[in-house]
């Protein structure tokens, strides 16, 4: 995801040069992010399918090998003259400038496959569209459930966010059939930003931020230096986190949160944060961690833990990504799960 945010960034930025006017000031930029039409679909791609169990990182390398492609056949523009990338910008945004007459020793186009540059894009956007709805409904399928009607978070989550992308593809389409060039990209972009800003405010709901006794100018080491609770308070919230982890096993929700622990215990996230911070040492997703390789341990020990799949464990104990679990269980253990179940 956040290679997908750079990729999409580094277009946008393009686009703002362009449209500004400040690309003919910085010519050596023209077409820069042009190779991030290949990365962006494989990206989320690849982001959908890391959600499942069954993802195979051997062959992900693949999905990049269009991209790879692309930005070597780039450099055949990447080195023509100043000169030439000014025509070129003027023909994109079809501004009417005077052409540059110029001669060009070596094509920028060899093979003559610029020119569908946008159709090219076009099609690896439907293309992996068809493989994440293929791998949303293959997982549906397997829990008994529809993407319309599912009660799995993950594909909620991944459902909601298809939505998005079959947006941008109706949008990339119009635009090339109403503009042909890229002058009508920005409303691409501008459904870009409100993703974008969607997502931030996803980010600020769901943090404890907001609820912190402090202004944005404090420094972060005391964001609890006004706090209101004393030490028999936060004896008494540090044994509802305890019990909650230990009798409920609140950590192997695969939604678990901070906002959800603090509302299953009537406390504010602040409040749970601090105790989790000052008593145990730790922030709140260390102790999520912490019981999960715990509780992943003493599955491995089992005649089942020896059975199940190492991404099944990762599931049973509230991780939605095998990648996730190693790098936590690693850390914790100093082992990964495999070598701890064979000794």
């Amino acid at each position: 995801m956040g290679f997908f945010m750079l990729a999409v960034g580094l277009s946008m930025l393009e686009g703002w040069l362009n449209y500004t006017g400040y690309i003919f000031k910085m010519l050596w930029l023209t077409n820069f992010s042009e190779p991030t039409n290949f990365i962006i679909a494989p990206l989320i791609y690849l982001f959908v399918a890391s959600q499942f169990k069954d993802f195979n990182k051997r062959i992900y390398w693949l999905h990049f090998l269009p991209f790879l492609f692309w930005l070597g056949y780039c450099f055949f523009f990447f080195i023509q003259p100043d000169v030439m990338k000014y025509n070129s910008t003027i023909e994109v945004m079809q501004l009417d400038y005077p052409r540059i007459k110029i001669v060009q020793e070596i094509s920028d186009d060899p093979i003559g496959i610029r020119n569908f540059v946008n159709e090219l894009t076009g099609i690896s956007f439907i293309i992996y569209n068809i493989l994440i709805l293929r791998l949303v409904f293959i997982k549906a399928r397997s829990l008994g459930q529809t993407i319309f009607n599912t009660t799995n978070q993950t594909l909620k989550t991944i459902r909601n966010s298809i939505y998005h992308f079959v947006i941008i593809i109706v949008i990339f389409i119009v635009v090339k059939l109403v503009f042909k060039h890229d002058v009508g990209d920005y409303f691409i972009y501008l459904y870009v930003t409100f993703m974008v800003f969607t997502t931030v405010a996803q980010i600020m709901n769901t943090s404890d931020y907001y609820n912190q006794v402090s202004t944005f100018l404090e420094v972060p080491s005391f964001k609890y230096k006004k706090s209101s609770l004393d030490e028999a308070e936060k004896n008494v919230i540090l044994n509802n986190i305890v019990s909650q982890m230990e009798n409920e096993k609140y950590f192997v929700k695969s939604t678990a949160s901070l906002s959800g622990l603090a509302k299953s215990i009537n406390e504010s996230p602040h409040h749970v944060s601090q105790v989790i911070n000052e008593n145990l040492g730790q922030s709140f997703f260390e102790l999520m961690a912490t019981y999960r390789v715990r509780e992943a341990q003493e599955l491995l020990k089992t005649d089942l833990g020896k059975k199940l799949t190492i991404e099944e464990v990762a599931e049973q104990v509230g991780y939605n990504s095998k990648s996730a679990f190693n790098t936590a269980f690693k850390k914790i253990t100093s082992q990964t799960p495999s070598t701890f179940r064979d000794s």
